[in-house]
This record gives C-alpha cells, sequence and structure tokens, in this order.
C-alpha cells in the first residue's frame, strides 16, 4: 500500500492518500488500471497533507528549483516551490517549450509508484521518492 522507500510508513497521512486516488479499470485501454488523482487534488485535506509531506522532505535541503512534469507535476511542483522558497519550472513532452533548464536534480518525487510504466529508466539513476504504490481495486468516491 504505502511505498517502503518513502521512510514515513507510519504516517497516518499516507492512508488518507491512498484512499483518496480513485482507480479506473480498463482506461485508456483494456488491462490498464487507471491512477485516478482527481478526487486527491479536489480533497483540500487530501491535497494538502500531499503538499505538507513534499514540504517537509525538501524544505531543507536548498533547492531553488522545483520542476514539475506535466501534466500532473504542473499540479503539486507550483505549491511546494512556494512553500519551500524556490522557483518552479514546467517541464513539457519533447518538442514544447522549454525542453533544457541546465539543472542538477536532487531527487525525483512521485505520488504514486508505478512500475509497469517504467519510468526510472528514463531517470539515470536519478533518487526517486514515491509516497504511495498504486491502488489494485476500484475505488468510489
Amino acid at each position: 500500500m504505502f511505498a517502503a522507500e518513502n521512510g514515513l510508513s507510519g504516517d497516518p497521512r499516507l492512508q488518507g492518500i491512498y484512499e483518496a486516488i480513485r482507480v479506473v479499470p480498463n482506461f485508456p485501454k483494456p488491462g490498464i488500471m487507471f491512477q485516478d488523482i482527481t478526487s486527491l487534488v479536489s480533497n483540500h485535506r487530501v491535497f494538502k497533507d500531499t503538499i505538507d509531506i513534499l514540504v517537509d522532505r525538501y524544505k531543507n535541503m536548498g533547492i531553488s528549483v522545483v520542476a514539475g512534469v506535466e501534466a500532473r507535476g504542473f499540479i503539486f511542483a507550483p505549491a511546494i516551490a512556494l512553500e519551500i522558497g524556490a522557483k518552479f519550472i514546467p517541464l513539457r513532452k519533447a518538442g514544447k517549450l522549454p525542453e533544457r533548464a541546465g539543472a542538477e536534480v536532487v531527487e525525483c518525487a512521485c505520488i504514486i509508484g508505478l512500475p509497469e510504466v517504467e519510468g526510472r529508466n528514463r531517470l539515470d539513476g536519478k533518487p526517486v521518492y514515491i509516497l504511495v504504490e498504486p491502488r489494485q481495486q476500484n475505488y468510489v468516491v
């Protein structure tokens, strides 16, 4: 349920985050269990808990820029950047601007770990911080 690498396994906020993620089976195609965060960001308490956990992790690391990957990262990264006193940079898909920011990556943060997507292979061995593992059943909000 909770990602082992987050170091917060006893934090009750993680249960709320986990439960707020709605699973949409067979979307966008058969066999895919889409992890919908709409219900997470529409619940102000759970959304704030998510931001607070990430702010607590990064506030004392001397981070000057928080980059958010299109499009979900555009929801979380600006709030985190604001709270830790950093700039926000939106990272767009290839072929869209801006493409290169010339920064040193401290860590990649994810709300949901999705091992089947194999996104870690693209991160060149950068550390990854994950809050929760994907839900495997349908959750009705």
